[in-house]
């Protein structure tokens, strides 16, 4: 049985789903020009695996395999439903931004992945730390790589931070260069290319050199 250590490792770094399965990347491409949209549908992903994850944990042994995957869809967009429905009713401009792309979650191979490759296979709690952990490592790299772009693209960061944190969130916006111009290939789809290479890339140096990559997987794990 997989450990709560390998889970962890596993869903922050070995097996990420953006940096190494290199799933849901029309989501992660097209939402990260800022911090707060990246933040915004990676806690979304995020929900929706722990929670599609412990659901068919639940039932894993009530369900035929001849429907299974029907029975998963089923779930998963159930939970979506419900997410989109709240973040319509109470983050309705951080819903405006991010459009398509929440509804867009339930086509997103790696949580029918999950739900297929692990949950249906696991009990509940490990189902749902993997939920957790896999969905906390696509929220990681939705916001560095939105971090990124923002800072780049507009020399901000945090900006319209109002949109997910309310109103007094405003002041957290962080201006790096008042005549800064800005740099558009940044924020384009091409930027959101160029961005994650360079993630990618990173993470495969880090794989190389074993002492880096202890240093920067247990910063992960602390939340450091």
């Amino acid at each position: 049985m997989t450990t709560n250590t390998e889970i962890t490792r596993s869903g922050l770094w070995s097996n990420n789903v953006a940096l190494v399965q290199l799933l849901g990347l029309c989501p992660l491409l097209a939402v990260t020009s800022t911090l707060v949209n990246g933040i915004g549908l990676g806690i979304a992903t995020l929900i929706t695996l722990v929670l599609s994850n412990t659901i068919v944990s639940l039932i894993r042994g009530f369900v035929r395999n001849e429907v299974r995957l029907p029975v998963f869809v089923l779930i998963i967009a159930s939970v979506v439903t419900i997410i989109e429905l709240t973040m319509k009713a109470m983050f309705y401009d951080l819903y405006l931004v991010l459009g398509i792309f929440i509804p867009l979650i339930v086509t997103n191979c790696a949580i029918i992945g999950r739900a297929e490759g692990f949950a249906s296979r696991n009990p509940v709690l490990p189902s749902a730390l993997d939920g957790l952990m896999m969905g906390l490592g696509f929220l990681l790299v939705l916001a560095l790589l939105g971090a990124l772009r923002e800072i780049i693209g507009f020399g901000t960061l945090f900006a319209h931070a109002e949109i997910m944190f309310g109103e007094a969130a405003g002041s957290l916006t962080i201006v790096f260069n008042e005549d800064y111009p800005g740099f558009l290939l940044a924020i384009l789809p091409p930027g959101a290319f160029f961005g994650l290479a360079f993630l990618i890339v990173g993470k495969n140096w880090l794989d190389l050199h074993p002492r880096a990559k202890g240093v920067a997987v247990e910063a992960i794990a602390e939340g450091r």
